[in-house]
């Protein structure tokens, strides 16, 4: 069983991607740590943004073995993973890594911003998350502040709507939400109806 659950930055969908997999005892991908990485490599190593051979060989050269989810989520980081995600070189790249992890044998639960529409169209259980921008940007606020970063709400926010433009109107593989994935708008959830939700659809959807 292939899960596929797609979202915006901060909606939440890492936290029920990682619930459903414990749930069915499936591995997880979060694929955004891929871009992160990619883009966590071209800040260390100075690369321009523009330098699109040099930043596809990152992506070619990725492990996911030795991703570090915890050294990846700073807030600059972000930022740099949204503008490589935006290059199709890159994009191409993972394209292979990513399917190879969503077809393994037994399935697996895969969150991103293109599972569902690109990855792994064939996944039974679609699922797109989401919240307003004001919604998601709090949450992340709320993350980046707990870690020790020191982000107004309005920085926050202002990146969370600058992510969302750039992810929705890239050429390659935009931000979107499958024509048959179910729709869970989490702006006024915790986290436990959240799951709760995507819990629901999974069972409903999933193959018998």
């Amino acid at each position: 069983m292939i899960i596929a659950i797609d979202g915006p930055a901060a909606s939440g969908k890492g936290t029920i991607a990682r619930r459903l997999a414990a749930h069915y005892g499936l591995p997880h991908l979060d694929t955004g740590l891929l871009y992160r990485a990619v883009g966590a490599g071209a800040l260390e190593k100075a690369v321009d943004f523009e330098d699109v051979d040099t930043l596809a060989a990152l992506a070619g050269a990725l492990d996911l073995s030795a991703l570090d989810p915890e050294s990846l989520r700073a807030g600059p980081i972000g930022e740099a993973a949204s503008r490589v995600a935006a290059i199709p070189e890159v994009r191409a790249k993972l394209l292979m890594l990513q399917q190879e992890f969503a077809h393994q044998p037994g399935g697996a639960v895969l969150d991103g911003r293109d599972i569902g529409t690109v990855i792994a169209p064939d996944a039974p259980v679609k699922i797109f998350v989401t919240a307003t921008p004001e919604a998601r940007a709090a949450r992340r606020h709320k993350e980046l502040v707990g870690r020790g970063e020191d982000v107004t709400p309005e920085s926050v926010l202002d990146d969370i709507r600058k992510r969302d433009q750039r992810d929705s109107s890239r050429s390659s593989a935009p931000l979107i939400a499958a024509a048959d994935a179910e729709i869970i708008d989490n702006t006024a959830l915790d986290v436990a109806a959240s799951v709760a939700a995507a819990l629901a659809i999974a069972e409903r959807r999933r193959p018998r």
